[in-house]
């Protein structure tokens, strides 16, 4: 699936896919509801802010495992229900966000499938996105794997 965006530019991508066991409905709802959001992803509980539209804003404040809080604020530029999501990051420093695409698809009925995509500008940047986003799909996988719990 094609986000109809550049997200490879002259810069230093990185890719990651899964498989995880859970419908398609409830990666999205994971993804983009923000109390779920905030139990699975390392954020302050309460922090968690969702717009879930084109243009649409976010935030939330990451704990990192040794007890630092880090803000993050962006957009969304892409929404198709359940199947791709387009994350506009802002960076300090730079004059436009750095963009995240998630794409979602069903195997089975049961099981998805997602790809997350990033470009960074640096090869450390890179590195250390790329290490983020693992720990954030690992956090995904587990909370899934614990059942719809609200």
């Amino acid at each position: 699936m094609s986000t109809g965006r550049t997200t490879t530019d002259d810069g230093f991508p990185y890719t990651l896919t899964r498989t995880l066991d859970a419908p398609v409905e409830e990666v999205w709802r994971a993804w983009t509801t923000p109390e779920r959001y905030a139990r699975w992803a390392h954020a302050v509980p309460g922090s968690v802010e969702m717009d879930v539209r084109p243009g649409g804003t976010w935030k939330s404040t990451m704990l990192t495992p040794g007890g630092d809080r880090f803000p993050l604020t962006g957009s969304y530029l892409e929404v198709a229900e359940n199947r791709l999501l387009v994350l506009g990051m802002d960076v300090t420093g730079r004059p436009a966000p750095a963009e995240m695409a998630l794409e979602l698809d069903e195997e089975d009925g049961r099981r998805t499938r997602i790809v997350l995509r990033q470009t960074c500008g640096t090869a450390e940047e890179r590195d250390m996105a790329e290490q983020g986003s693992t720990m954030l799909l690992d956090g995904l996988s587990a909370f899934l794997a614990e059942g719809p719990a609200d």
